[in-house]
């Protein structure tokens, strides 16, 4: 099958009834399909260690699906209905793979990011309306198990462990007391609910959003044609099942074309020691195809290129803004081309993606989907406009709408200002070219607005990663009495990397792009602080800049401050605590200097 490489490519495919370009429309049907053509080929090679001469396990397609399909049988078999879920607590492996696709045949699929606050955990699980929880038993390099069990304190469901677990049904040993073959009709139809994926900050109160069968499919089957994969693709999936990455970008994505998935180890890429010998095991496994973050591009630039890496094709980067240096950087330090992707969970991972065919463009991010819309809108007031468009070129928010854009979230209330009119909005800045090529340039939420400069902090990030001792780097609004606030940034260094902060901001300084987008400051960092995926987590480096900016604001006064951060429904919230010896008397004091600034943390003061 042909590969998109430009717009007119994807014109050419939509000309055909969508019925006939996509061969299922559940993610079951393209499973199934693929292991009926590809039965003996390896649909994953999990890596149980991150030694590269260490022993492999292989699963083949037709052993895939038979856990699938044992799977399902065993969620029926504890009452899972077609409109309940089962909720995963259980990294990227071939046994979560069986729970994950299951699910969605017996009911619908709850994935759950471990590194959640239990009480968050629990709160998933009755917004979900989970019955069943297969999670990760006692294990030597991943402690789910104390998760779980604090979890099932507060919200007690049927478990069943992978790896065994006191108190827990083994998973493996009850999926062979099950059937092969499926013991009901599974309600297969586009528009029926497979799952719900949690998304908007790591606390406050829940929100999930609901993926049809459908939506995942689109997504998954279109994916193939701008990656230039097939059947032979051997593709490294770091990536966890909660994710839409892990699951359809990377994960559906292959298994919907008979392509093979190197998994690396329960933990992922956060295994040190698969990071140090992760070239070994391209050479090994003879992978062509590797799926990133710019984190982790970052971090693969800086290893010895150290073994026979000539089979790799393509580095494929999305989660967060490319920046062009760093993609430059990793392209001649390694020799694989890399591309880029933008995508949602609230539209199963994908919206655009840059062809492996056509040549990367620096801050594209590629384009749209078959049968999908995409384009930028104004945004005014904080407001979208999506009774207009921007022209070719013109800065706006972008929206999508199509196929694979979810239903909403389970609680409609909170579908307002994210699904509207049938459009997603999407939250990123950017514009759509004459070419219908889309560019990303950051979240309308990152926008630093420095009095009447509306800064994209993308842009600094660029300049500063041009600095040969920087390894990564993350721009953030501080907050500021007199400009509402200023741009301030955090750095690491590469390996070996000899610079402290003034000398980064002096070089750097003549290189942004406007004098009001310097920052006022440069952090230099051990390591940024990233997601279970990877990504830079600006909100922790805002809450470091609002702290310092206190702490300055506040010295005269003989106090000392702390400030304590949590996302509510995507809303950075802060509480200032503030020590001091006689707080009635500071507290007036405090409040004025805030207001100044133009920021309304909540207060505490102790002794």
């Amino acid at each position: 099958m042909p590969s998109i490489r430009s717009l007119a490519d994807i014109e050419a495919l939509e000309r055909a009834p969508y019925e006939q370009a996509i061969p299922a429309r559940s993610p079951y049907g393209l499973i199934q399909r693929a292991a009926q053509r590809f039965g003996e080929r390896d649909a994953f090679v999990f890596l149980p260690s991150g030694d590269p001469s260490a022993p492999v396990e292989r699963t083949t397609y037709a052993q895939l699906l038979d856990g699938i399909h044992r799977a399902a049988n065993l969620f029926r078999s504890l009452g899972v209905g077609p409109d309940d879920a089962v909720a995963l607590l259980a990294p990227n492996h071939p046994l979560t793979h069986a729970a994950l696709w299951g699910a969605q045949l017996a009911g619908r699929a709850c994935p759950i990011n471990p590194l959640l606050q239990p009480e968050h955990i629990a709160a998933l699980l009755r917004a979900s309306g989970a019955k069943v929880l297969v999670a990760l038993g006692p294990n030597d390099e991943v402690d789910m198990w104390s998760t779980v069990r604090q979890v099932l304190a507060l919200h007690p469901l049927p478990c069943l462990a992978i790896g065994g677990a006191d108190g827990a049904q083994g998973f493996a040993t009850a999926l062979q007391q099950q059937p092969a073959q499926l013991q009901f009709e599974p309600v297969l139809h586009p528009d029926h609910v497979a799952a719900c994926y949690h998304t908007g900050g790591t606390t406050g109160a829940p929100k999930l959003a609901l993926h049809t069968q459908g939506n995942e499919a689109h997504t998954s089957w279109f994916a193939h044609r701008f990656y230039g994969f097939d059947e032979h693709t051997v593709e490294i999936n770091g990536f966890p099942l909660f994710h839409v990455a892990g699951a359809f970008v990377y994960g559906l994505a292959l298994l919907a074309i008979g392509g093979t998935q190197v998994v690396p180890t329960l933990s992922g890429m956060r295994n040190a020691a698969f990071v140090r010998s992760y070239w070994k095991h391209c050479e090994r496994h003879r992978v062509s195809a590797l799926a990133c973050v710019p984190t982790i591009l970052a971090t693969l630039a800086n290893q010895p290129l150290d073994a026979d890496v000539s089979r790799v094709r393509v580095a494929y980067t999305g989660g967060s803004p490319l920046p062009n240096e760093l993609a430059a950087q990793f392209e001649a330090r390694t020799g694989i081309p890399v591309r880029n992707i933008l995508g949602m969970t609230e539209c199963a991972g994908l919206l655009t993606i840059e062809p492996f065919a056509a040549r990367r463009v620096p801050g594209s991010t590629g384009l749209r989907l078959p049968y999908t819309q995409v384009r930028a809108v104004p945004w005014t007031g904080g407001e979208v406009q999506l009774d207009a468009s921007c022209a070719p070129g013109e800065t706006g928010v972008i929206v999508v709408r199509g196929p694979h854009v979810s239903p909403g979230y389970t609680d409609a209330a909170r579908n307002a200002g994210m699904f509207e009119g049938g459009w997603l909005v999407s939250g990123d800045l950017g514009h759509v070219d004459a070419d219908g090529t889309v560019h990303v340039t950051g979240r309308a939420k990152d926008v630093i607005i420095r009095g009447s400069h509306n800064i994209d902090p993308g842009l600094v990030e660029e300049a500063l990663l041009a600095h040969p001792a920087v390894a990564m780097a993350a721009v953030v609004g501080e907050p500021d009495a007199h400009a509402g606030e200023v741009p301030v940034a955090f750095v690491t260094l590469r390996p070996g990397g000899q610079a402290d902060a003034a000398a980064i901001l002096a070089e750097v300084s003549p290189r942004v792009y406007e004098r009001p987008a310097v920052p006022k400051r440069v952090t230099v960092l051990p390591s940024l602080p990233v997601t279970a995926i990877g990504k830079v987590y600006k909100p922790a480096l805002r809450v470091m800049a609002i702290e310092t900016r206190l702490r300055e604001s506040l010295a005269d006064l003989g106090v000392t401050v702390e400030v304590q951060a949590e996302d509510r429904g995507g809303k950075l919230v802060a509480t200032l605590v503030v020590h001091a010896a006689d707080g009635a008397a500071l507290r007036e004091q405090v409040q004025q200097r805030l207001g100044a600034m133009s920021l309304h943390p909540e207060l505490k003061f102790t002794r």
